[in-house]
């Protein structure tokens, strides 16, 4: 049996698999089993943050797995005490941090913690939560019905929890909140929804606004975080200082992780919340390595020199086909090209595939980019040529 056949035999059918068996890799450049080689400007959706075969992250996590592997949160993990501080001094905030596996985990986590703070906080219970339209905060029962997307709330999976609500635009934001409502969860910038980047000045005036009505203000930094947009947190850019943010993807370079990181470091109490695998020494260690080197790399320049050239590349080819493309979208390494329709989105993705670029769908008509934040300019160069190639045969 081959191992397609073997997929569809034995694997749930919940993706739309491209068929291609890779068996490694090296910065952001992958091979298959037939020995052909792909940019790839995905990273696994954001995960693979400092590259594939990335030597210090094997050897780091090498190292961790002959010694311990996994001990359980009933008794203290060094590493993972040694990641929470890492990230309160890369926030610049006074935090704590909890660990889970994944992003859908971190915004539970920071779901319950807003839930929690409604009730120690006020005379009546606060529970409800606002988010944006066209937002993606993940797959679990409760993080789908946080999403602001309807065609992500399907019957079939009814009844959802209670207590979510979704506006068009921030503006729309404020007349929602009404005696009842905790918090505000958005991303800075929507992955799922198109590589949108909200304004600044909007964003501010929000957190402002929240702070005077003692509302939170949760940021989904999933995939923003963890220096993918140029700093290690998106709302360094922004200047904000919200009271939960969330981490997960990119913050140990494959492993899988997510970080709830809050100021209110007093709402949760023993047993109120908990993860078996979150933080626990395989992922800590690989996250304080992953953190590393993306320190080192940003602090050298090369990051910010990576952003600029990924950038410039982007708009060349937007101006060169302005029959496909309509506009550049996003920030740092989180990036769009705006398609003139979905059917060229589905063309783009197809024949970049098979010019051996990987790239990725965001909302309805959006190509994205998410290559590992070390790419290096030769395979800018490359994965950019080959995706000419496929702009020119769709025309």
């Amino acid at each position: 049996m081959d191992f397609e056949t073997m997929d569809k035999t034995y694997v749930l059918h919940t993706y739309a698999r491209n068929y291609v068996n890779f068996k490694h890799g090296i910065n952001a450049t992958l091979f298959d089993d037939k020995g052909r080689d792909y940019i790839d400007f995905t990273s696994g959706i954001g995960v693979v943050s400092v590259g594939h075969g990335n030597q210090r992250l094997a050897d780091a996590i090498s190292d961790q797995a002959r010694h311990l592997i996994h001990t359980s949160n009933l008794y203290m993990i060094e590493p993972q005490a040694k990641l929470a501080q890492k990230i309160h001094e890369l926030t610049g905030f006074d935090v704590a941090v909890f660990f889970g596996n994944s992003g859908a985990e971190a915004n539970e986590g920071a779901i319950k913690l807003a839930r929690k703070y409604g009730e120690k906080r006020f005379a009546n219970k606060r529970y409800k939560v606002l988010t944006l339209e066209h937002s993606f905060h993940g797959r679990t029962i409760t993080t789908v019905k946080a999403t602001g997307q309807e065609s992500f709330h399907k019957t079939a999976f009814a009844p959802y929890p209670e207590g979510f609500s979704y506006t068009k635009a921030i503006a729309d934001l404020y007349n929602s909140i009404d005696d009842e409502t905790v918090a505000v969860m958005l991303e800075l910038v929507q992955g799922e929804g198109g590589v949108k980047a909200f304004p600044k000045e909007e964003i501010q005036a929000l957190a402002a606004f929240l702070k005077t009505k003692e509302i939170l203000l949760i940021i989904d930094e999933v995939q923003s975080g963890v220096f993918r947009s140029g700093e290690f947190l998106a709302t360094t850019l922004y200047e904000i200082e919200p009271d939960i943010i969330t981490l997960a993807k990119g913050l140990a370079g494959g492993v899988p992780i997510g970080a709830v990181i809050t100021k209110h470091k007093d709402i949760f109490e023993a047993g109120d919340h908990g993860s078996t695998f979150g933080g626990n020494f395989l992922s800590t260690r690989a996250g304080l390595e992953a953190l590393a080197i993306l320190e080192e790399y940003k602090q050298s320049g090369m990051l910010d020199e990576a952003l600029i050239y990924f950038d410039a590349k982007l708009k060349a080819t937007c101006q060169a086909f302005p029959s496909l493309f309509e506009s550049v979208e996003g920030l740092g390494l989180m990036r769009g090209l705006r398609c003139k329709s979905g059917d060229i989105l589905a063309g783009m993705i197809k024949k970049a595939f098979e010019e051996g670029v990987l790239v990725l769908k965001a909302g309805q008509n959006t190509l994205r980019f998410l290559p590992p934040l070390t790419i290096s300019k030769e395979e800018m160069n490359e994965g950019f040529k080959r995706l000419e190639r496929a702009c020119k045969a769709l025309g």
